[in-house]
């Protein structure tokens, strides 16, 4: 099971991708993780990396889906993989296909985007501890403090609507175009409604994949 999640900024790909790794046992593969571990090895593709990664430019595709291929290669991905994050636009997805990476499934997390703006903006974190919550959804018990330490609760910038809208219009113009790519494939391609509950989601998910 080769497996891409594609969906806006905040429907939920990083959760379900959780469940569907635990339920499954493959591994969820993010290329910032990949990109971290080989710039911190001593190989001559680590050495190109952080020569863009110093210069402050981006990893060119081609080198990206290099250093993919090598990681599912590894023996934990011989039954299958989720890719996390990657393809972002059409030129990784194409390159991901001349590389002769095989997918077998894509599942679309379809969700409006007011809904997105409404789940991200309601979100309120506790730093020091990564807690999650949502003003609507997930209120904690007492207003904009933390359930266990009691501390304050922060909106976090990349919760704010503005910066929310922003991201969303990179989403539209990069990776919107994806669908239509997939949908005229040969891979089995899924759509999934983002906007009900995450166990709703998850259970539609693993209908579609066993």
């Amino acid at each position: 099971m080769n497996l891409i999640l594609l969906g806006m900024p905040g429907a939920g790909k990083g959760t379900q991708a959780d469940f569907i790794k635990n339920k499954f046992h493959i591994p969820t593969i993010s290329t910032g993780a990949i990109l971290r571990e080989v710039s911190n090895s001593n190989s001559l593709l680590a050495k190109k990396v952080r020569g863009f990664l110093d210069a402050g430019t981006l990893v060119p595709d081609e080198i990206i889906v290099e250093m993919l291929v090598q990681r599912l290669n590894e023996d934990d991905c011989k039954n299958g993989f989720i890719l996390d994050g990657f393809p972002r636009n059409l030129d990784q997805a194409k390159a991901l296909e001349n590389a002769g990476i095989a997918i077998n499934n894509v599942v679309f997390l379809k969700i409006s985007e007011s809904e997105i703006i409404s789940r991200m903006s309601g979100r309120r974190v506790h730093l020091p501890s990564g807690r999650s919550y949502h003003i609507v959804h997930n209120p904690p018990k007492n207003e904009g403090r933390d359930d266990e330490t009691g501390e304050e609760l922060v909106l976090r910038n990349d919760d704010k609507p503005e910066v929310i809208k922003k991201r969303l219009e990179v989403y539209f113009q990069e990776t919107e175009p994806l669908l239509d790519f997939f949908i005229n494939s040969e891979i089995i391609f899924d759509e999934v409604d983002a906007s009900k509950n995450v166990e709703d989601v998850s259970n539609e998910i693993f209908k579609i994949l066993t």
